[in-house]
């Protein structure tokens, strides 16, 4: 059974990997004996999880600083990776961002920039990576959808529409790229306790968030390690185009 979780010798890049989500993801995949790439737009959040990754598992971790808003970086990261590393077997596409707006308030600028990070970024990132992965008839690829990309909540428009499209883009690229041997899934997070959702929401919403899930809590980032894993190992060789809701049952919730 080990057998199917085991890493040894496959390169995982993770973005937005220096906190949160990124790192707990990016040390699970050490720990099953991968090596490590990490992006981030935070050097200092970057060397710290490196150094973690190193003293705890033994394994290389490379980085590289990079604002996914910027389409010439995202595919400077790829060759970076490349370059650093050889090869890149797993990519989990992590890093996202958004800024909560009602339909009626949102303004070009906002959407362009959640847009670009949460969705375009994430198509070029991975197209720079595919080929790699074709060549050797092995590869994961994992988009880091939402909860809110199958449901909503106010004001989360942009947000919502991108980790929605997420969905449908590992469905159509799960096609494209079974005959090698590469699988493309979605985790669909519910309430995290990462810095994103408690930098925009008050207390209040926090508790709501809690109260809506079927656990009663919020999930600590590590508990979506086994997921990531499961997903981006020889365990879920036969899970391809599926969204894996880890939201304490928060979606099957309907009232």
């Amino acid at each position: 059974m080990h057998k199917l979780f085991d890493l040894s010798g496959k390169v995982a890049l993770v973005t937005g990997g220096g906190r949160g989500l990124g790192r707990a993801m990016a040390l699970g995949y050490a720990e099953a004996g991968a090596d490590v790439f990490l992006c981030a737009r935070s050097e200092g959040e970057l060397q710290s999880v490196q150094q973690e990754i190193v003293a705890t598992t033994g394994r290389k971790a490379e980085y590289a600083v990079v604002d996914m808003n910027r389409r010439p970086e995202v595919k400077q990261l790829a060759k970076t990776a490349l370059g650093r590393m050889g090869r890149v077997d797993i990519l989990v596409n992590n890093a996202g961002t958004n800024k909560p707006q009602a339909i009626d308030e949102i303004d070009d600028e906002t959407w362009d920039m959640i847009m670009e990070v949460n969705l375009n970024s994430i198509m070029c990132l991975t197209r720079e990576l595919v080929p790699q992965m074709k060549e050797r008839g092995w590869g994961r690829i994992i988009h880091i959808s939402s909860v809110l990309g199958v449901g909503s909540k106010e004001a989360r428009n942009a947000y919502s529409a991108t980790k929605a499209a997420l969905i449908g883009l590992s469905k159509a690229s799960a096609l494209d790229l079974g005959p090698f041997g590469i699988t493309v899934n979605c985790i669909a997070p519910g309430p995290i306790l990462t810095d994103l959702p408690m930098s925009i929401l008050s207390d209040e919403q926090k508790k709501k968030f809690a109260e809506v899930t079927a656990l009663g809590r919020w999930a600590d980032p590590g508990e979506l390690v086994g997921p990531a894993l499961f997903l981006g190992s020889d365990a879920g060789s036969y899970v391809t185009g599926a969204t894996l809701l880890v939201d304490g049952g928060a979606y099957a919730r309907a009232l």
